[in-house]
């Protein structure tokens, strides 16, 4: 059975930074691009950023360009997202996905996903 558990949410001010984590559980996780996506109140659920197989390459949505940072660990199958300078409009539940699809920025890319973690931040 295939888990992906998010942790490292919480309360944050803004310019603040916080890490996010995902352990994958039930799948080979080096065999998986690994993606984060947000949702906040009333809208849809969008891609964040995302790191191929190997890490040798990542991709993030413009909003986050220079803010966020994607990484990995396959030894120890977790997959990170290092967020600074946070701004209130990053407030939204961060969910963690894995999949094997080429249109990594996109939901339909991803065929597992996480429950979700709560980002909140204040201004």
């Amino acid at each position: 059975q295939v888990q992906l558990v998010e942790s490292g949410g919480g309360l944050v001010q803004a310019g603040g930074s916080l890490r996010l984590s995902c352990a994958a559980s039930g799948l080979t996780f080096s065999s998986y691009t690994m993606g984060w996506f947000r949702q906040a109140p009333g809208k849809e659920r969008e891609f964040v950023a995302a790191i191929i197989r190997t890490g040798d390459s990542v991709y993030s949505t413009n909003s986050v360009q220079g803010r966020f940072t994607i990484s990995r660990d396959n030894a120890k199958n977790t997959v990170y997202l290092q967020m600074n300078s946070l701004k209130p409009e990053d407030t939204a539940v961060y969910y963690c996905a894995a999949g094997t699809a080429p249109n990594l920025r996109s939901r339909l890319g991803y065929r597992y996903w996480g429950q979700g973690t709560q980002v909140t931040v204040s201004s």
